[in-house]
């Protein structure tokens, strides 16, 4: 498989005096202003019923990598869960921060930043297949839309995480939520913090079973769904 050249497209960020990043070309922050870590568990992490299916080989994928800071919460939980085989990662990004970015961004959440720095330093060499002890990670730079239907491999679980569908409708349509399905092992699963309404239209027409539950903080619901 082969991928477009995508190196001129970088994050364009604009950093609040708390340090929040916010992604200039969509005008939405990477993580939540209440917890970004505390949402990304109840989100992603709790959306896909994880740390409990964690098993041998367990694969996630995601839609949006930005700070990593999804990886890094799923990673920490895969080393509380005990796990002996390394945990297997896969991100499609359009738009990727450098590794200093991405360290900044991390700083604000000392328990993903502490065990970041192995991974930085590859993503700074400029390796997009990162292995480490317990990590099997690879980020694929480019428009989703081109690069997804492309993927030859199948999540147990996906992290939904594209900026506002409002504003980043490209990463929610009919066709990308299709290809989700299509690399989606049986009875997969997938979890976002949108309840937006042509969100779960999009995914239930993929032929994921589609629920909306109770959201984080101030967003009062958000979208889970299992593949049957």
């Amino acid at each position: 498989m082969t991928y477009p050249n995508t190196q001129n497209q970088r994050a364009n960020i604009t950093w609040q005096a708390d340090g929040l990043p916010v992604c200039a070309r969509f005008d939405d922050p990477y993580f939540s202003i209440d917890n970004g870590l505390a949402e990304t568990r109840h989100v992603f992490l709790s959306g896909n019923n994880l740390p409990a299916r964690f098993d041998d080989g367990f694969h996630i994928a995601e839609l949006g990598f930005g700070t990593g800071l999804n990886m890094f919460a799923a990673l920490l939980e895969w080393r509380k869960s005990g796990q002996t085989t390394p945990l297997q990662f896969t991100s499609f990004e359009a738009y990727p921060m450098s590794a200093d970015e991405m360290d900044k961004a991390l700083y604000a959440f000392p328990e993903a930043h502490a065990i970041s720095a192995p991974f930085l330093e590859q993503w700074h060499s400029g390796t997009r297949r990162i292995t480490t002890d317990d990590l099997n990670a690879t980020i694929i730079i480019g428009d989703a839309n081109q690069t997804l239907p492309e993927w030859n491999g199948h999540a147990d679980a996906w992290f939904l995480d594209g900026f506002s569908p409002a504003k980043n409708p490209e990463l929610w349509s009919a066709n990308l939520m299709q290809s989700v399905a299509r690399h989606t092992a049986v009875y997969g699963t997938c979890a976002t913090y949108t309840a937006a309404g042509f969100v779960p239209r999009n995914l239930a027409a993929a032929g994921f079973d589609v629920t909306r539950v109770q959201g984080f903080g101030r967003k009062r619901h958000m979208t889970v769904g299992i593949l049957k």
